[in-house]
């Protein structure tokens, strides 16, 4: 099992947290078109991430829906065959919803800095700060707080739920105008 502590923002000015990241990083980025099919599941999260190449990655996941710095736990599993997993999944488990983003990744020593575009929804900063084994948590909170700080993200803009929980409610909120 692998962890990061991870914040989520809704993010006004993606053009300076652009210039910020490409700053911090000293790297232009790398753009990744994603998209994520969502699974029913019991216990945490699960996810068939597609990429644009034609591979995929399907994900496991547990985080506490809370805004601010928040450990996750994950397991991922490579697939070169995403489409068939994907029938396979959505057949046993029932798919829950699709979000798709194109992503900008930075590298900041060992945090992942990710802006992303999600269609429906907007523009985003995740911060993913990797935890090593044995490493306790207080750290990687201590990390990302830095982080936010440089990034100018303020306690209103951060975001307790994942991207498809977002497109779910606003899906909801649309059915009963």
């Amino acid at each position: 099992m692998a962890r990061n502590i991870e914040i989520k923002a809704k993010i006004a000015d993606s053009a300076f947290c652009l210039q910020k990241a490409r700053e911090l990083s000293g790297q232009p980025g790398q753009e990744i078109v994603q998209e994520d099919f969502f699974f029913n599941c019991d216990h945490g999260r699960l996810k068939l991430r597609v990429f644009a190449g034609g591979q995929g990655e399907l994900i496991f996941y547990t985080r506490d829906n809370r805004k601010g710095p928040k450990t996750s736990e994950y397991y991922i599993s490579p697939t070169s065959e995403p489409q068939k997993l994907k029938q396979v999944l959505g057949k046993s488990n029932g798919i829950k919803g699709v979000v798709r983003k194109t992503r900008l990744l930075f590298l900041i020593g060992r945090t992942r800095v990710h802006i992303d575009r999600v269609e429906c929804l907007g523009d985003f900063l995740e911060l993913e700060v990797v935890l090593a084994e044995n490493e306790e948590p207080l750290s990687g909170v201590q990390k990302a707080n830095e982080l936010m700080d440089q990034f100018g993200i303020s306690e209103n803009q951060l975001i307790s739920n994942a991207y498809v929980d977002l497109l779910i409610d606003q899906q909801s909120k649309m059915e009963t105008v």
